[in-house]
């Protein structure tokens, strides 16, 4: 029976890391999967084996027996992506470094990305991999409400302290931070047309300090100003949908009030292009139901 490509499995546990030929000191640390399991990558958490035995056994403080949740050193993500040639996995990897040009460790999960020979079959392949760094936060929700009550809500699920002063100055440097990556993510487009995907769920982040992250840059887009309406290799209107999400943030955090006329917005949120990627939409989510890769955009 034929090996199984690593990159077609539904999931990965800690064996099947340590099975990878690339994986050279076993034991030193556990792999565990992240509980969002992508469409373009298997994102695993790396841990510390003894985080993990306190999780699972306890630990005592003060008399009371604790779980204290083991909290991953990185994020490992594995590329579902199959290339045909070396130029090709190079040509992904120029287009993560557009992301890291623009984005400075403040507005995004630093990522380490790398290509291994990977052995299948007694044969090398190319794979694409990333050590990324592990970012708590709350997920942003654009199409929710941003307003000050519901940023101070998501800043007490941070476990901060509920005080006026302390809210003020958080949702302060929020709003703050959001023109400042608002900016970035602008001038990216402008310059380079590429954009981000900004729409998939957990891809943007509030943090405690009031940074906003974006954690998840598996899936660049091209941005072109015509009529054209971009999908990704799923079928899915990256491009469009991020714009749009960069329109809401704008709009909600930074007090952006008459924008829809200026670029990049233009283009893409005329009302007849955005019915018609919504249309995409909903063939795209209609398609992937069921499928054991899918976390809903």
């Amino acid at each position: 029976m034929p090996e199984e490509d690593i990159r077609d499995k539904a999931y990965l546990n800690h064996k099947d890391i340590l099975d990878l030929n690339f994986i050279r000191i076993p034991g030193i640390y556990y792999y565990r999967r992240y509980y969002r399991e992508g469409l373009r990558s298997h994102i695993m958490e790396v841990l510390k084996p003894g985080d993990v035995e306190n999780e699972t056994k306890g630990i005592i403080k003060d008399g009371i027996k604790l779980y204290p949740r083991a909290e991953p050193l990185k994020m490992l993500r594995i590329f579902r992506a199959k290339f045909k040639s070396l130029k090709n996995a190079e040509e992904e990897l120029k287009r993560v470094k557009i992301i890291t040009t623009y984005l400075s460790p403040d507005y995004l999960a630093k990522p380490e990305e790398f290509l291994v020979n990977y052995i299948r079959g007694g044969k090398y392949e190319i794979l694409l991999c990333g050590l990324q760094e592990y970012v708590k936060g709350e997920i942003i929700e654009p199409w929710g409400h941003l307003d000050d009550d519901h940023l101070i809500s998501l800043l007490c699920d941070m476990g901060v302290e509920n005080s006026i002063m302390i809210n003020s100055q958080w949702t302060q440097k929020v709003r703050k931070n959001a023109q400042n990556f608002i900016g970035k993510i602008k001038q990216m487009i402008m310059e380079t047309n590429h954009v981000p995907d900004l729409a998939g769920v957990g891809n943007l982040l509030f943090t405690k300090s009031g940074d906003i992250k974006l954690v998840d840059i598996n899936n660049i887009s091209s941005v072109s100003f015509d009529h054209t309406i971009k999908l990704d290799d799923r079928g899915y209107p990256v491009c469009d949908k991020s714009i749009e999400v960069l329109f809401l943030l704008e709009r909600k955090l930074s007090g952006g009030a008459s924008l829809i006329d200026t670029p990049p917005y233009r283009t893409f949120l005329a009302p007849e292009r955005m019915k018609e990627v919504k249309a995409i939409e909903k063939a795209f989510h209609e398609s992937m139901e069921g499928s054991m890769y899918y976390w809903p955009s």
